[in-house]
């Protein structure tokens, strides 16, 4: 988490993937630590907004210039709810072109030594190693995926379906709050709760360590206040780009074990032991396929949340793991 401002880079001829342009579109970023020599890109996840990005900015990448860009899609940079021309559907190849317009045309940066992503983020910068291969030096994939499972996609038909399915859910109404669907995010947020964490969290009422006595107050924010400054739009054309995430579409192999081969950058995956839906076992098998990889299983209850830094133990040891891995290259 960083207090730097954040700023708008701008593109006035940028076509998407479906073909939708050309057409003007903003990226959000952060430029931490500016006069640093070398340069680390974080990308943010599914819900995640540039202020409360996890950027390692004051621990493992203390050292580096680290620029911090909002995913199309979160409200930040151009969405659905900021953005009257938004594209029907979304692709990471969309975020990635033009993340690398931002870095090398406006930043004048020609080399990345680390691209750093957690979940979404994560997925992105797979895409980066590959669209790119040049330019990155280093990966750290974070609770991800080179290619989304059909266990992960079929996970996320429950909370899409449960928002558009909403009495209250219209496509394309503006941002007020007094228009937003509350039923239908609340049923989303519903349907996508237990998966955040793993059943030993629950169990354990681990929910108490972050000040919530009781489960449905835990239940309130987390499937309720917690969305209430999301889009409904914003957050379905971010599903439609996890759920089609997949690296051999750039590569054209057919299969991923030879995609992930061609990855030429270093690359730490860190999965955590109890996330329901980047299994670690299927990062396992990923990183096994990654020519110079490392693997790092985060041992914790937390889940999907464990990569988020919210449990103080995981993010020292995902602080800890980036260093070391850095060190020795």
């Amino acid at each position: 988490m960083s207090t730097a401002t954040s700023q708008h880079y701008q593109i006035d001829d940028f076509t998407f993937q479906n073909g939708t342009g050309p057409t003007s579109v903003q990226l959000a970023f952060l430029d931490i630590n500016p006069t640093a020599e070398k340069v680390a890109l974080v990308l943010t996840s599914f819900r995640g907004r540039l202020p409360s990005t996890l950027t390692f900015s004051d621990g493992a990448l203390k050292g580096h210039r680290v620029i911090a860009v909002a995913l199309f899609g979160n409200g930040e940079s151009s969405s659905p709810s900021n953005m009257v021309d938004f594209p029907i559907s979304l692709a990471y190849e969309d975020c990635v072109r033009a993340q690398h317009q931002l870095l090398s045309s406006y930043l004048n940066i020609q080399i990345i030594d680390v691209v750093v992503g957690f979940s979404m983020g994560g997925q992105c910068s797979y895409y980066w190693t590959l669209m790119y291969p040049d330019m990155v030096r280093n990966a750290v994939i974070i609770c991800s995926s080179a290619r989304t499972s059909r266990h992960n996609y079929q996970f996320l038909e429950g909370p899409k379906a449960a928002l558009e399915y909403a009495a209250d859910y219209h496509k394309g109404n503006r941002n007020e709050l007094s228009l937003k669907p509350l039923g239908g995010l609340r049923a989303f947020g519903k349907a996508y709760s237990a998966w955040l964490t793993s059943p030993e969290w629950f169990e354990k009422e681990m929910y108490k360590s972050i000040g919530y006595e009781t489960l449905s107050a835990w239940d309130n924010d987390a499937a309720g206040t917690n969305y209430h400054n999301w889009h409904p739009d914003d957050l379905l054309a971010k599903i439609g780009m996890w759920q089609n995430a997949d690296v051999t579409l750039i590569s054209g192999d057919t299969s991923i074990e030879k995609a992930l081969a061609r990855i030429t950058a270093r690359v730490l995956v860190m999965p955590c032991s109890t996330d329901q839906y980047f299994r670690w076992e299927a990062s396992e098998k990923e990183s096994q396929a990654i020519p110079r990889s490392t693997l790092v299983v985060i041992p914790s209850a937390w889940g999907h949340l464990a990569g988020l830094g919210c449990h103080s133990a995981d993010k020292y040891l995902m602080d800890r793991a980036i260093s070391e891995f850095l060190r020795t290259q």
